[in-house]
C-alpha cells in the first residue's frame, strides 16, 4: 500500500507580507467580518499561533500566493506585521483549508479556558487575547457550575447557547438530563427552546419556583396552562420518539418490496391498467432515495 501523499512542507519558513499575494481580497474586514478584531487581539496578544498557507507563484520566482490565511494575513498588516512564519502549499489549490472545521461548541470552550487558567493563564490575558470582556471569561468558567455531569455529557459537543445551559440550572439534576436528552432528540439548542421546556417543568423539578415560573407578560393562570401544555407535548413527543425506529424499519423493508413489485412487467401492466393511483404511488414511492 502506498504511503499518503502530503500535499504541503512539514516545515515552516519565515516570508515577508510583502511577497505574498492574497487570492482573494478583503474590503474592510475591520467592519464587515466580525471575528477580524478577534484574530487582530489574539494575534497581539500571542503572536500568529497558525501559520499562512502559501503556493509559489508560476513565472515569478520569490512570490507566493495566499492560499489559506486571508484574515490572519490582513491582520498582521494592521498591526504593522512585516513578516509571517507560513507553510508552502505543493499543490495550487483554491478551496479554504478550513471549510469543513468543527466549530467549538461552549462547553468545549468552558474546558479549553479552565485548562488555561489551571495552566496559569489569566482570565485578563485570555479576554485580551479573544477581544472579549473579563466578565464574559469569567461567565465562561462559571457556566457549568450546578449542572449535572450526565446532562453536560449529553450537550458537550452541541452548539448549545450559554444562555439555554444556564436555564439547565434551574431545575433539579434529573429534569437537567431529561431536558438534554428533549434537546438532543429535537435536534433544538435554542434559548427559546430551552425557555419553553423551562416553562413546562412541574414545580417540583425546579430549584426555585417562584422565580422560574415568573414571565412578563404573562398570568400565573396562563403559565399553568403552558406548563401543562408542554407536558402533554413531551409525552407526545417521547411517545414519537419510542415508535421512530420500528416505523422506519417498517417503511424501509415496505419501499424495498414495492421496488421489487415494479420489476415485475406483469405487476406493472396489471396496476397501470386496473389501479392507475395505486400505480402513482407506488412509482413515488419506488422513486424515494430516502423514507
Amino acid at each position: 500500500m502506498n504511503a499518503p501523499k502530503i500535499d504541503f512542507d512539514l516545515k515552516k519558513i519565515r516570508l515577508p507580507l510583502e511577497v505574498i499575494l492574497p487570492i482573494r481580497k478583503v474590503r474592510n474586514p475591520q467592519k464587515t467580518i466580525g471575528r477580524f478584531q478577534t484574530i487582530v487581539a489574539s494575534v497581539k496578544e500571542l503572536g500568529l499561533i497558525e501559520p499562512l498557507m502559501v503556493f509559489p507563484e508560476k513565472n515569478k520566482s520569490g512570490h507566493y500566493l495566499l492560499m489559506d490565511g486571508h484574515l490572519r494575513f490582513y491582520a498582521l498588516k494592521e498591526l504593522g506585521v512585516t513578516e509571517a512564519d507560513c507553510i508552502i502549499c505543493h499543490q495550487d489549490e483554491s478551496f479554504t483549508f478550513n471549510a469543513r472545521i468543527n466549530r467549538v461548541s461552549p462547553i468545549q470552550e468552558h474546558g479549553m479556558i479552565m485548562r488555561a487558567v489551571k495552566n496559569g493563564v489569566t482570565p485578563e490575558r485570555i479576554a485580551a487575547a479573544l477581544n472579549l470582556k473579563v466578565d464574559r471569561i469569567h461567565d465562561t468558567l462559571n457556566l457549568l457550575n450546578g449542572i449535572h455531569p450526565e446532562a453536560i455529557e449529553i450537550i458537550k459537543d452541541k452548539q448549545v447557547c450559554q444562555s439555554a445551559i444556564r436555564m439547565l440550572k434551574k431545575v433539579i439534576p434529573l429534569r437537567q438530563i431529561e431536558i438534554a436528552e428533549l434537546m438532543i432528540t429535537a435536534n433544538n439548542f435554542s434559548q427559546g427552546y430551552a425557555h419553553a421546556l423551562l416553562m413546562g417543568t412541574p414545580a417540583d423539578q425546579l430549584v426555585a419556583p417562584e422565580k422560574s415560573k415568573q414571565v412578563k407578560g404573562l398570568s400565573a393562570e396562563e403559565v399553568a396552562r403552558m406548563e401543562q401544555e408542554m407536558q402533554s407535548a413531551e409525552h407526545d413527543f417521547k411517545a414519537v420518539e419510542q415508535s421512530y425506529g420500528d416505523n422506519v424499519l417498517n417503511l424501509t423493508l415496505a419501499g424495498a418490496y414495492v421496488k421489487k413489485l415494479l420489476l415485475n412487467a406483469k405487476v406493472i401492466r396489471f396496476l397501470s391498467s386496473k389501479h392507475p393511483e395505486i400505480f402513482s404511488v407506488f412509482e413515488d414511492v419506488a422513486a424515494m432515495e430516502t423514507l
